[in-house]
């Protein structure tokens, strides 16, 4: 899916229409009951999920225009990733049964009617069905290998209710941000556990998640810039001062979405956090905590934590055939894709010397914004690390600014914690790969020092 729908836009882009910011007490306050309803990780996790049909009309009312689903075909990487994956394990395909969940253009389903499928069911829940069904109208002339091959089904995955059969296969597209924003993994497992005949296929099979430290002074000097206009004490005579601290503690918790140079990581990414699309659940996904742990490279200063995914699509055996594996990866280093990569920032950077081991995690949270809230922490060295169940830490994260408990705020040298928005989505399309000044590069160039031996 896009990094859909933007809420606050740093650069202009002519396919982002809806624009909304949204009243940040209203969430936390949301965030908080839903805590309060909470008494462990996992448990009674259906129950205390926020719902996400109060976003509904302007999350199908965004896939519900051309415009948008032109964003997502025109991805080279993403469109002939799957085009691949489908055609290189057409046996799969052959004579099967298909759902594609979130159909939106249905490029999918034509691309497994192409491969073979018997039937192809695309559920689309916008308007985006009605364009579906537009083209299948004209299989007469157009695209005749469709003909009688797809039923269009308009309705959330969860909400259907004509009778469908199991199927053999399961495809869909249901990635965000950083692999879970937007809350369509939900409905993927859902459909899953519904529909999927035992031993069929799901495309895509499983994700990783990668996290690195990055440095970049330029990204958090522009950031502070923005800050520091709430500092202003006599604005047309007004005094904006007092709300210096929330405006800072707002703009830090936008993630910063968009390409950035490679070069900027401070170490390599983390083992990766995976998720098994064939097995994990529901629950699960309410509620992750994704641990990491780096060996610094460089001397320097860590403004914050880059994060991107892969996805993998491996079709179980049938027969004594066993398949062909078939990946993509949304890395700094790798193609660009409509994804792009993502950044937390730090309120404050991290002070690190080369050989320097960084530990921390992340917790996300499920919100009723089609996304997550996502909470923080990173030590160095030796520093006791804070468990992430422990809602005394994640809990007081949420809170609004000035209702933070002291010990949460206090300056530990080796300590960092932040929370951040994933909803809340900002976004910096400065940096251009340039292979001439690629080449030239030195570390010291972006204040990161290599050790001297």
């Amino acid at each position: 899916m896009a990094s859909q729908p933007p809420t606050n836009v740093g650069s202009t882009d002519s396919a982002m229409i809806h624009v909304e910011f949204t009243d940040l007490a209203i969430l936390q306050q949301q965030q908080q009951q839903q805590d309060q309803r909470k008494t462990g990780a996992h448990e009674d996790a259906d129950d205390a999920a926020p719902s996400v049909e109060a976003r509904d009309p302007i999350y199908f009312g965004y896939y519900a225009l051309l415009t948008h689903q032109q964003n997502m075909l025109i991805d080279s990487v993403r469109t002939s990733t799957y085009q691949s994956a489908i055609m290189q394990n057409h046996h799969v395909f052959q004579d099967a049964l298909v759902m594609d969940v979130g159909a939106g253009s249905g490029v999918l389903s034509y691309f497994s009617a192409y491969a073979g499928a018997r039937h192809v069911y695309a559920v689309e829940a916008s308007n985006m069905a009605r364009r579906i069904r537009q083209l299948l109208a004209r299989t007469d002339t157009h695209n005749t290998f469709l003909k009688d091959r797809v039923t269009v089904v308009q309705s959330k995955v969860e909400d259907i209710k004509e009778e469908l059969p199991k199927v053999d296969v399961i495809i869909s597209e249901p990635i965000g941000v950083l692999l879970f924003h937007e809350r369509m993994l939900e409905s993927f497992v859902y459909a899953r556990d519904k529909y999927l005949k035992p031993g069929g296929t799901i495309f895509p099979s499983s994700g990783s998640i990668f996290l690195s430290p990055f440095t970049d002074a330029i990204l958090y000097t522009e950031t502070m810039t923005k800050v520091r206009f709430w500092e202003s004490t006599n604005f047309y005579g007004i005094d904006f001062s007092p709300l210096f601290d929330e405006a800072k503690d707002e703009y830090f918790a936008m993630p910063v979405v968009g390409h950035f140079d490679p070069k900027s990581l401070m170490a390599a990414p983390a083992a990766p956090y995976a998720m098994d699309f064939t097995t994990i659940t529901r629950e699960e996904l309410l509620d992750l905590v994704i641990p990491f742990e780096w060996t610094v490279s460089y001397t320097g200063l860590i403004h914050g934590i880059g994060g991107w995914f892969d996805l993998v699509f491996t079709p179980p055996p049938i027969g004594d055939e066993l398949g062909s594996t078939v990946s993509m990866s949304t890395a700094p280093n790798a193609a660009n894709t409509h994804w792009q990569q993502v950044r937390f920032l730090l309120t404050e950077p991290l002070a690190v010397n080369a050989g320097d081991v960084v530990r921390g995690w992340l917790r996300c949270r499920v919100n009723a914004m089609r996304s997550y809230m996502i909470a923080g922490e990173l030590v160095v060295n030796e520093t006791p690390i804070s468990d992430p169940a422990d809602a005394g830490v994640t809990e007081a994260l949420a809170l609004h600014v000035e209702e933070r408990p002291k010990w949460l705020a206090e300056r530990v040298g080796s300590r960092r914690r932040g929370r951040w928005m994933l909803h809340e989505q900002t976004y910096a399309y400065s940096y251009q790969p340039n292979a001439a000044t690629d080449a030239a590069f030195k570390p010291e160039f972006a204040c990161m020092y290599p050790p001297s031996n």
